[in-house]
């Protein structure tokens, strides 16, 4: 193995070494991940989706545990440093150990993270500035058809062992492959309208190679249409507690206690709902419910006209942030202060999202807006979700990972990334906006109040379901019921000012990727407490600003680990 920045010459490998190692491997198998780490030879590439192609990533994760094994017995393994990048290592590459060995990548259908979308969405972020950008770009659209049959074998094997994916994720996935094929606008599929931005010298192979690609989304969405749905009817949508089990783990970092942690979503949910009706009585006096006046607001409150305006808004709302927040309650290098604003293609999920930068900071954290058809956009709606995806929340946090790269392990600050540590971040920053006052609007705190509700209902039904539990007998909704996604949904739908083809996607996300959604609250939790066993430990000296940037510099770290090392800080 060669030598890294972290070992010196003639010595061992140290656990960063074997992590560094490990992220250069993963890259050789998987250029999507290097395309988003900025790594320029993966940018005319698409990894193996076949089921051979996830064995090699299962492969690459046993040898590098071994791997692992030997480098935490030599000498200067136990330093600080070194043990929790070991830590999170092993870790990670267990839990995603845990989700290959029970098969979980041969029935993954949904309506986002799954294969054909990361093949989709890295298009959005593949480099397009100059001819040779786009021949590069050329280049990775020849590579999509072989990447969605590599993805349809994987599915037929699934077939085969009786491995099915859930019957509604299905057909909202095949609904997205038919827009995605632009037959419904009578026009151009996705494929064909990304590349009809590229240099005119080019023109005919980036056609070609565009026709193809929308080929190949057609030809998925027929045998999805065709053959998948029909032999998986009847499937359950629910995953059970065994294999809920598992794949929270893999996005948490922690064995959950999840009756508690259902539990917990309650006890938000009723708190939550007592400061929301306060709110509420500010905005429409005497409303029946805080969602009467959130659809009061829809009507009367805020809005932002217009896809570019909005666009533009949220850019200048981040902005503001940094200039706010910068040397007051957070230290943020130049490179840290650039985020950028964008719409998101048609064709995917409701849910904002963000983008992080590449390692060099060529390209820039951003923030993504899908407006599913809209043109008017509400205020409250959106200034928390901002907080959340750009400033303070997911930007300060994967932003500032990659701006101390050099103290970490390259893992430990780009894949080794846990879902429930960033989420639960950037919904701890939010309430750290509403802390710091920026939320003493009433339009806006009733969102924020929303948005953090949203996430107290994503704990309960999301395990809810997925577990069949009873429905508590203080419970405004059905007491003493089981969970069903239809029940699920009813609730959610009654308690979240969101539009209901926004819930609907909402659930179909949570019958696609279990476990993922309760992360948020959950993650949350773990910060508030690490915060106050610091301000404890600390008393008055306690610095939060200084807390805060520690603990953004620490890299990615499971739940598990999360609350010991942030109340150590």
């Amino acid at each position: 193995m060669p030598d890294t920045k972290h070992a010196q010459s003639n010595t061992a490998p140290l656990p960063r070494d074997i992590a560094d190692a490990y992220v250069d491997e993963l890259i050789a198998l998987d250029p999507i991940t290097g395309t988003y780490l900025g790594v320029k030879e993966s940018d005319s590439r698409l990894p193996d989706t076949s089921p051979a192609g996830q064995e090699a990533l299962a492969r690459l994760a046993r040898t590098t545990l071994a791997r692992l094994d030997e480098a935490e017995r030599g000498p200067g393994a136990d330093s600080e440093a070194e043990r929790r990048c070991a830590r999170l290592l092993r870790e990670r590459l267990t839990a995603e150990l845990a989700v290959h060995d029970a098969e979980e990548g041969l029935r993954s259908v949904g309506n986002l993270h799954t294969m054909p979308h990361q093949v989709r969405e890295i298009f959005t972020v593949t480099p397009m500035e100059t001819e040779e950008d786009w021949a590069t770009i050329a280049e990775r659209l020849r590579a999509v058809p072989a990447a969605f049959e590599g993805y349809r074998a994987s599915l037929e094997l699934g077939l085969d062992r009786k491995l099915f994916a859930a019957p509604r994720p299905t057909a909202t996935f095949i609904g997205q492959l038919t827009e995605w094929t632009g037959e419904e606008r009578g026009g151009r599929g996705w494929f064909e309208d990304f590349a009809a931005d590229g240099p005119e010298a080019l023109r005919a192979g980036l056609d070609a190679a565009a026709r193809a690609a929308t080929a190949s989304v057609t030809a998925l969405r027929d045998w999805m249409r065709d053959v998948y749905a029909p032999a998986i009817e009847g499937a359950p949508e629910t995953v059970g507690r065994e294999r809920y089990a598992r794949l929270s783990r893999y996005f948490n970092g922690t064995d959950l206690d999840l009756d508690e942690a259902y539990a917990y979503g309650w006890a938000e949910f009723h708190r939550l709902l007592a400061e929301m009706r306060t709110e509420a009585e500010k905005i429409l006096p005497g409303a029946a419910t805080p969602w009467v006046a959130l659809a009061h607001l829809d009507e009367h409150g805020t809005h932002i006209e217009g896809v570019e305006e909005v666009r533009v808004w949220l850019q200048e709302l981040m902005d503001e942030a940094i200039e706010a927040l910068d040397g007051t309650h957070f230290e943020l290098a130049e490179r840290v202060r650039r985020v950028e604003s964008h719409i998101a293609p048609p064709g995917g999920a409701a849910a904002p999202y963000y983008t992080a930068p590449s390692e060099d900071f060529s390209r820039p954290g951003r923030t993504w807006l899908p407006t599913m058809g809209d043109t008017r956009f509400p205020v409250y709606d959106l200034v928390s979700t901002w907080y959340h995806e750009g400033v303070p929340g997911h930007h300060l946090q994967l932003a500032q990972w990659a701006h101390v790269a050099e103290n970490l392990s390259r893992y430990q600050a780009t894949v080794g990334i846990v879902s429930a540590n960033a989420e639960g971040w950037a919904l701890y920053a939010e309430r750290l906006m509403d802390e710091l006052g920026f939320l003493t609007d009433p339009e806006r705190r009733l969102g924020y109040l929303d948005a953090q509700m949203m996430r107290a209902l994503r704990v309960i039904v999301d395990i809810g379901m997925h577990l069949e539990l009873e429905i508590p007998a203080d419970s405004p909704f059905h007491p003493g019921e089981r969970w069903t996604p239809d029940l699920a949904q009813e609730f959610y739908d009654a308690h979240c000012s969101r539009p209901t083809d926004f819930v609907a996607s909402e659930m179909t996300r949570y019958l696609t990727i279990p476990g993922q959604a309760i992360g948020y609250k959950l993650g949350e939790r773990a910060w508030l407490l690490g915060r106050e066993n610091a301000r404890r430990r600390h008393g008055d000296a306690f610095d939060a600003k200084a807390w805060h940037m520690a603990a953004l510099s620490q890299g990615s770290l499971g739940l598990d680990d999360l609350v010991d090392e942030l109340s150590k800080l």
